[in-house]
């Protein structure tokens, strides 16, 4: 083992502590890519539901595809401002009581000069959190491995070696603050089978793998794999995503610009049926925990 690595070791084992999950916790993830197209999956939200095994929980996928902890793709016609101001005022609404942060796998593109603003970056965004909505939990997620595929796919050896770097500074600053971190990037071994679409975009068996690393990463033991595997699951994981699909409709309908922007003086009006969305991800969630309870039961 290396210094660098040793190094890296004690300090994240003396970053890590144990998460308090309660009943009734509303779970907000943050992030890029890998964070927002986890809700197409369900496989993380299914595992920790199994794994945290409390009732009531509420998650919110808060990811934005190609954002970084400026925010800045979270902005519409507006200065990028707009996209930090935006995340801002959604945490304020939403009060979660953990937040999930996963960055990184953007920035790593910029290599090891680009670290210091990241950093910088991320700071101002925690300050931001914790002001905003005050959670009990902040956990930051160091961004998971690229795969590399063999041409024609392009070897993301150098690429991965940038995301560990940048792993070690999140590492360093989750200690520094006195967060959680977990490792996602270590915890993720090479499978037969590929993970990923084109390298760096997770599939659905690549999202399984995620999910039972992140599980793990918090202290949390995963479900049995036999009821991961069952049929009650899929039921659950299905409604998982039934209602991943409805809050993505609330908080990002395609029609923002008529709902709540410039030209919401032509149809504006309609902006109060976002609100009509929330009996309907109150009745599926319900399922959920229907669902939850079932599996349980059933892997007992």
């Amino acid at each position: 083992m290396t210094m660098r690595a040793l190094v890296f070791l004690l300090i994240f084992c003396q970053s890590g502590f144990s998460i308090e999950f309660h009943q009734n916790d509303r779970i907000a993830l943050i992030g890029n890519t890998v964070i927002e197209r986890a809700q197409k999956y369900g496989h993380i939200e299914t595992n920790l539901t199994l794994a945290i095994n409390k009732s009531g929980l509420q998650f919110r996928n808060l990811g934005w595809s190609g954002d970084s902890v400026f925010c800045h793709a979270r902005s519409y016609f507006g200065p990028p401002q707009e996209g930090f101001d935006r995340l801002e005022n959604q945490l304020s609404e939403l009060k979660p009581h953990i937040i999930l942060i996963c960055y990184g796998s953007m920035a790593a593109f910029d290599g090891s000069k680009g670290i210091a603003d990241f950093i910088q970056g991320y700071e101002r965004l925690l300050e931001m959190i914790v002001e905003s909505a005050n959670p009990r939990e902040i956990i930051l997620i160091s961004p998971p491995p690229a795969e590399n595929l063999g041409p024609p796919m392009p070897d993301l050896t150098n690429y991965n070696q940038n995301l560990n770097r940048y792993r070690e500074a999140i590492g360093q600053l989750a200690k520094k603050n006195h967060y959680h971190f977990s490792d996602l990037f270590g915890a993720i071994t090479p499978k037969p089978n590929p993970q990923t679409e084109n390298g760096i975009h997770y599939n659905d068996h690549g999202y399984q793998t995620l999910a039972q690393a992140l599980t793990k990463t918090l202290g949390l033991t995963p479900a049995p794999t036999t009821l991961l595997n069952s049929e009650e699951t899929v039921h659950l994981r299905h409604a998982i995503i039934k209602k991943n699909k409805l809050f993505f409709f609330q908080w990002r309908p395609a029609n923002e610009t008529y709902l709540r922007l410039f030209r919401k003086h032509e149809q504006g009006q309609n902006a109060k049926e976002l609100s009509q969305f929330d009996p309907l991800i109150l009745e599926a969630e319900r399922e959920i925990e229907r669902l939850r309870t079932n599996n349980i039961q059933t892997g007992q």
